[in-house]
C-alpha cells in the first residue's frame, strides 16, 4: 500500500510539565493548528506521538480551543497537557502575554504566569466513600485502607508512602475495574503533604508520570484530611511531579513548572 501524501504542516512542540528540568515530569506533544483535523486523524496523530497526551489548539478570539488525545482515546481533562499548552503559547506563540484562557469540554480554563512557573485553574472533582471494593486491592496488589470514587477515577487510599512507591498493579486487572483510571494515594513524606501515582490502561496509559486531572480528585480529599487548602504534592512514578494544589471552593489550582524538550514540523 502506497503511503498516503502528507497535507498539512503542523508546528509541535513536546514540553516537560510539572518540572523545571528536561526528562523529568509529564511529557506532552502540544499542536498549534488553524482548525481541527477529523477526529480520526486527531486520534491518529495522538497515537503515532505515543505520549499520555497530545494537546490540539485551535485560536478562537483572545484565548484557544483546546483538546486532548491519549494514545486511545479522547479524554475531558488534562492537567498536565493544559500547563504544556500555556507554555507554548505564553513562550512561543505570543510572547509577553501572562495569562490564557482555554475553552475546553471542562469549560473555561485559565493559566496565568506565576514567576517561573504557571498557574492553572481546573474544576474540583470531589469524591465518595466506597465501602467494598475488594477487586481493587487484588488488582492493585496491596489492600488500600480506604477507596474513593466519581464518575472520573477510583482512588485508593493507604497509610504508607512507601506503599504508594512500590505498588506493581496487574495491569490487566486494573482494566477489569471499569473505571477510566486508578489514583493511589498515602500521606506525604519529606516536605510533601501527600504523594500519588495514577494508572490508567484502560485509557492507553498504563502508568502517567504526573496527572494534573488527577490532582481536581486528591486536592479535595486532603484538603479535608488534613484541614488545609494549600497542599504540596509529589506524584511518584519514575519521572516524577511536584505540584502546588489549592482548593478554592469548586475549583483548584494547580501550580508547576514546564521544560521544552522539541520543536519542529510534522505532516498530517
Amino acid at each position: 500500500m502506497t503511503p498516503r501524501e502528507p497535507t498539512v504542516r503542523v508546528k509541535i512542540f513536546q514540553v516537560d510539565a510539572f518540572t523545571d528540568r528536561r526528562f523529568a515530569g509529564n511529557p506532552a506533544a502540544v499542536m498549534p493548528m488553524d482548525r481541527f483535523p477529523d477526529d480520526a486523524v486527531m486520534q491518529a496523530v495522538a497515537a503515532e506521538n505515543n505520549l499520555s497526551e497530545t494537546a490540539f489548539l485551535v485560536r478562537d478570539g483572545e484565548g484557544y480551543r483546546l483538546r486532548w488525545f491519549t494514545p486511545a482515546t479522547e479524554v475531558p481533562l488534562c492537567g498536565h497537557a493544559t500547563l504544556a499548552s500555556a507554555a507554548v503559547v505564553l513562550e512561543r506563540l505570543e510572547r509577553g502575554r501572562t495569562s490564557v484562557v482555554f475553552r475546553t469540554a471542562s469549560g473555561p480554563l485559565t493559566v496565568r504566569k506565576d514567576g517561573r512557573g504557571y498557574v492553572m485553574n481546573l474544576p474540583a472533582r470531589p469524591s465518595q466513600r466506597i465501602r467494598t471494593r475488594p477487586d481493587v486491592g487484588k488488582a492493585l496488589g496491596v489492600d488500600p485502607a480506604e477507596v474513593w470514587g466519581n464518575e472520573f477515577n477510583l482512588m485508593a487510599v493507604y497509610d504508607e508512602p512507601a506503599v504508594v512507591r512500590t505498588l506493581r498493579p496487574d495491569f490487566p486487572a486494573v482494566t477489569r475495574l471499569e473505571t477510566p483510571g486508578v489514583i493511589v494515594t498515602a500521606p506525604g513524606d519529606g516536605s510533601f503533604d501527600f504523594v500519588s501515582r495514577y494508572f490508567a490502561p484502560a485509557k492507553g496509559i498504563a502508568e502517567d508520570p504526573v496527572t494534573g486531572a488527577a490532582h481536581c480528585t486528591l486536592a479535595p480529599y486532603w484538603a479535608a484530611r488534613l484541614r488545609k487548602t494549600e497542599l504540596r504534592a509529589f506524584q511518584a512514578s519514575a519521572r516524577g511531579g511536584e505540584l502546588v494544589c489549592r482548593l478554592l471552593g469548586d475549583r483548584v489550582e494547580l501550580e508547576g513548572s514546564c521544560a521544552f524538550y522539541l520543536e519542529g514540523e510534522a505532516w498530517i
